[in-house]
Order: structure tokens, then sequence, then C-alpha cells
């Protein structure tokens, strides 16, 4: 592949999404200057900082960021002030469900492997979770989470609504997917109950023949939350709407074993987005103790997106090696925990020197030279 130029709206957010987000720009640079891409960043604010600065979350400067961006990185939105506020009219999450919606992103993309080397992390056993490898399509801008809303005198509603059209788009992602992996595409909804699911059992069923090596179950939802804590590698593709996928794949983050490890990207026709899957976690801000590799792993998502594979898979093979390593933060070592900014950059040296050359030749400046 020759050289690229792309353009990256970069939102670092609240909380501890300004440090990962810093890492994660750190193996972004360290691709460019090792295959020569150029990376033009406009960075942006969005969530609780926007609000404080501007009073809305999504300033009219950052969506025209986004929209004018080949991708955008997002680092993690939320605040307490705002989390522990019931009367709050404005909050950051409000901006993300808009940029999601403005950009038409209708699907989010989790991938979920289990890491042999940190299995012990997982409070699952693991004979069950070793070997576990998912991905999951959640439906982004549809359900429940966008239909009509409202108060009345003594209750409140929420709407949950569904076309066909919506249904189409991400099922077809999901298929394609699932002929590159194992072949198995699981949709979870709960069409024993639900009407809106019994018109995604329905879609899916139109589909299928389409992709005749993708053999498809279903699941109600509440016995796929308990398939996923019994036998997580039953899973392949796993495909549901909005608010289902919420659930169901922060309940499988523990397969992982941290909220920290896993990425996602959220895309739609002419977007897409990428992110960690894990909070602003407040608490953390400015210790040094923030996990960045799953921002990091976002970025490799990215860069598949662009195309850039052997870019990406360097990225990967870099997260990896720091695994095996353990140049790990604190949630993931206690023993020897490193900071964030180590973290970083131990995988950045890692694509910058091009791997097999930095783990014979590379002494870092981290107090690593006994690992290599």
């Amino acid at each position: 592949m020759g050289v690229l130029t792309k353009r990256i709206a970069v939102l670092p957010g609240d909380g501890i999404g300004p440090e990962v987000c810093t890492e994660a720009l750190k193996v972004l640079e360290a691709v460019s200057e090792r295959f020569g891409h150029q990376f033009e960043l406009d960075v942006q604010l969005m969530g609780a900082c926007a609000i404080d600065a501007t009073g809305d979350p999504l300033p009219e400067s950052t969506l025209q960021a986004c929209f004018e961006a080949d991708a955008i990185l997002l680092g993690a939105i939320g605040d307490p002030k705002y989390d522990n506020n019931p009367a709050a009219k404005v909050r950051p999450e409000q901006g993300l469900l808009r940029l999601r919606k403005s950009l038409g992103l209708f699907a989010n993309i989790r991938p979920v492997t289990a890491y042999d080397v940190l299995i012990e992390h997982s409070p699952l056993k693991a004979d069950r979770i070793q070997g576990s490898d998912m991905l999951i399509y959640r439906e982004l801008t549809g359900g429940i989470y966008f239909g009509e809303k409202g108060r009345t005198a003594d209750g409140a509603y929420d709407h949950c609504t569904y076309s066909r059209e919506e249904i189409v788009r991400i099922a077809h992602l999901a298929f394609q997917s699932a002929t590159t992996r194992r072949n198995k595409l699981t949709l979870v909804d709960k069409a024993n109950v639900l009407e809106t699911s019994r018109l995604w059992r329905e879609v899916v069923q139109q589909i299928s023949p389409e992709y005749p090596s993708v053999a498809v179950d279903y699941l109600f939802v509440d016995n796929a939350a308990m398939q996923m804590i019994l036998n997580p590698k039953q899973f392949d593709v796993i495909l549901t709407e909005n608010m289902f996928g919420d659930i169901i794949s922060d309940e499988a983050s523990v397969i992982a074993g941290s909220l920290g490890l896993l990425p996602s990207a959220s895309v739609g026709e002419t977007a897409a987005l990428f992110e960690p899957i894990h909070g602003s976690f407040p608490q953390g801000k400015g210790l040094g103790i923030a996990n960045p590799i799953a921002t990091i792993l976002s970025v490799a998502m990215m860069l598949e997106h662009f195309g850039m594979y052997d870019e990406a898979t360097l990225v990967k093979e870099g997260v990896d090696y720091a695994l095996r390593r353990k140049v790990l933060t604190p949630e993931l070592n206690s023993d020897n925990p490193y900071t964030t900014e180590q973290v970083g950059c131990f995988i950045a040296d890692y694509v910058q020197e091009g791997g097999e050359c930095f783990r014979h030749l590379k002494n870092l400046e981290l107090g690593l030279s006994t690992i290599i």
C-alpha cells in the first residue's frame, strides 16, 4: 500500500479519556513514522468538558470536524456531577447519542477475546473462557434509546421502534463478518414477548439464504446472558438490537478480564468512530493508572478501516507483546505495575522499531531491559 493521508477528529473527552488518547496517538504517530502515512489530527471538545466550556456536550464545531474527518477517535465521556444529578437537563451522554445519530453510526462492533496470559484476571473459570473469540454487532441508532419518551402525571414511558431497513443494513454487516470467521451467527432477541424482536427474527431469516455458509441460531436475551457465562466459546458473531447489545457486550467484557482491553468501532455509510468501551473512570484521572490498551486497539481497528492491515497487525502484535511481558497498568499487574504512559510508549516503540527488531535490539528507557 502506498502512502496515505487521513484526517482524524480526536475527541479526548472526560476523565481518563485524554490520557488514553494521548498514548493511542503515540502509537498512531509510530505507524506514521514507520510506514510514511500522514495523519492530520483535529482535536475537539465533547462530553462534560464541552458542557463546562460551551454549555453543549456536542458543540457545532465538534460535529462539523467529525463530518469532515475520515475517522473519529473518542476517549471517554462522563462526569459524576452529571451522573449523580437526576435533574440535570444537559448530560454528556446526550452528545454521544446525537453524534451517532447525526453521523448515521448504525453499527457498533465489539471484538471480545480471551487472552491466555490474562485468563486469571477473569472472574470466570479458565476452562470455560479459554479460546473465546467473538464479535458483537449492536444496532446503535434505533430502539428504545431513540424512541419517543416522556412522563405522565404518575408514570413514564420509553417507546421501542425499529424499521425493516434499520435491521437489514446491520444484519448484512454481521453476516459478511461471519463469512470471514467461523461461519456462525447468533441473533439475540426477545421474540417471545416483543414485536420488534419478531421483526428482527423475520428479517434475519429472510437474509440468511444469501449467506449459505453461515449457520444461524437464535437466543432469547435472557438465555443469551446465561450462555455468555456458561459457555462463551459457543459464540462467533452476535447480532442484536441497541439495548440488548449494550447489556450483552458489557457482560462479555468480563471474559477478557478487563474493560481496559476492549476496543470498539461504530460505523455508518460514510462515517466511522473508534473508542474503548470503558467509561471515563474519573477516580483514576491524572494518576497514571488508566489502561490505554483498549484505545490503542481501537486505533488498530481504525487502521483496518483505512485498509492498513499490515499496520493494524503490527499494533496488535505490540499489544500482545506488552501483555505477554506484563507491561501493564495496576489493574492487570499489581505486583510490578507500569504507568499509562509507560505502556503506551512500550507499544509505540514496538511499532516504530518493527516488532522483531524491537524484541532483540531495543533497550527501552523504562526499566524494561530485563524482559528483552
